[in-house]
Formats: structure tokens, sequence, C-alpha cells
């Protein structure tokens, strides 16, 4: 949960103006798909008409969602607060992250509840395997976040080589959330709902966010704290 420190792109001398705007539209396009992504599975979870229908909505939430965004706000060209300062952005981020665990332990309860109360077994598929590691995975990134909030009181001599970690592990776990949520669109109660070119359509907008915040990730930040560390 330490914040992703992702500096900008540094434009290239004498690059096109519409390469630079390509490049901008690209993050608004991120966020847009993020933002629909989470409001089209809540729509479709009808939220309230049983216990299971609130565990897409959360886990949507908690990583299409505000995952995300706690890492996109890094980004001078891509992010929402390119206004605030860093300090201010490190809470923002702090607050997402936040909200992404409340969430995510939300969506775990509902299903295990639903589960429970339907006499079904648990950790039966591949979805089910894949986020209970994703969740086991995000937890860790917290704690390895506390360690870079409080290097001190943990005893954390090798910051640097912990924030690459960290950032390096962070971008592991957002893949993994994705992956989580591509093979729960397999699930019998997504099918049921979504077919055909739709479902197609479905499969590749949780990749478009991934693509940008590994290329964020990968192309402005990783490069930089190598060298330093």
């Amino acid at each position: 949960m330490q914040p992703l420190d992702v500096g900008s792109i540094p434009a290239a001398p004498g690059e096109p103006r519409l390469t630079r705007w390509l490049r901008k539209g690209s993050g608004i396009l991120a966020h847009l798909v993020a933002l629909s992504f989470t409001l089209f599975l809540t729509l479709l979870s009808r939220p309230g008409t049983s216990r299971f229908s609130w565990h897409p909505v959360f886990m949507a939430l908690a990583f299409c969602l505000c995952m995300a965004e706690a890492i996109l706000l890094f980004s001078p060209e891509h992010s929402l607060f390119f206004f605030c300062s860093r300090k201010n952005r490190i809470r923002l981020h702090w607050a997402g992250q936040a909200i992404t665990i409340l969430c995510a332990a939300l969506g775990l309860g509902f299903i295990i509840s639903s589960k429970t109360r339907s006499e079904l077994p648990h950790l039966v598929s591949w979805h089910s395997w894949a986020g209970a590691l994703t969740l086991l995975a995000t937890a860790g990134q917290a704690v390895c976040g506390l360690c870079l909030l409080f290097p001190r009181a943990t005893r954390v001599s090798k910051v640097a080589r912990l924030k690459l970690y960290h950032l390096t592990c962070g971008l592991v776990v957002y893949l993994m959330a994705t992956v989580t949520v591509l093979l729960g669109m397999y699930s019998v109660w997504f099918q049921a709902q979504i077919k055909g070119a739709a479902w197609y359509l479905c499969l590749a907008l949780p990749l478009y966010p991934a693509l940008v915040i590994m290329h964020q990730i990968s192309s402005s930040y990783l490069p930089r704290k190598k060298i330093e560390i």
C-alpha cells in the first residue's frame, strides 16, 4: 500500500502533439473503462436480491475501480488529481487502498456466507482459487506498505530495495486481480446473463486499464528505481 511514485513519461524531443494527446487520452479512457465496467457489474449483479449479489459488487469496487485509481493517481499524465501535491496524493493512495481492502473483505464475507447458506463447496473453481491468492497477495502488499510507511519502527534498512519489490509485486497483484475478474466471466452466473459478442467485449474491457497501468509502471518508474539501488 506504499504509494507508487510513478513519474510521467518524458516527451521525446520533437514528439508530435498528436502523440502526446493520444498518450493522455489513453489514461482518460482507462479511468472511464474502470468506472463503467464497475457500474456495469453492479447493475448486472442487482445488489440486494441475494447474498451472492453483493460479492461481484464489492469485488468490482475493490479491484476494478479503487485499486486501479490508487495506482493511476500517481501518474501526472493520467491522474485525476494531478493538481495535488505528492503528500496529498500519498494520502489519497492510502485511502484508495484502504477502501480496496475493506471492499474485498466484504466481498469475501458475502461469498462465504452465500455458499455456506446454500451448502455449496468452497474453492472449487479457478476463479475462486485465483481470488483467494489475490486476496492473500493484497494483504501481503498492505503489510509491505506499512513497513515502508514506518521504516524505523519496522527496522527496514534497505528502503529503496523494498520499494522496488513492493512496486513490482503491486503490479503483479493488480494483474492477478485482473485475471480473477476474467475468470469470473467464465462462471455460470455471468455466462447466463451475457452471451455472444457482448461477452467478448466484457472480456476485453478489464484488460485495457491493466495495460495502461503496466506501461505506466514498467516504462517510467522501475528503470529509475533499479538505478537507485
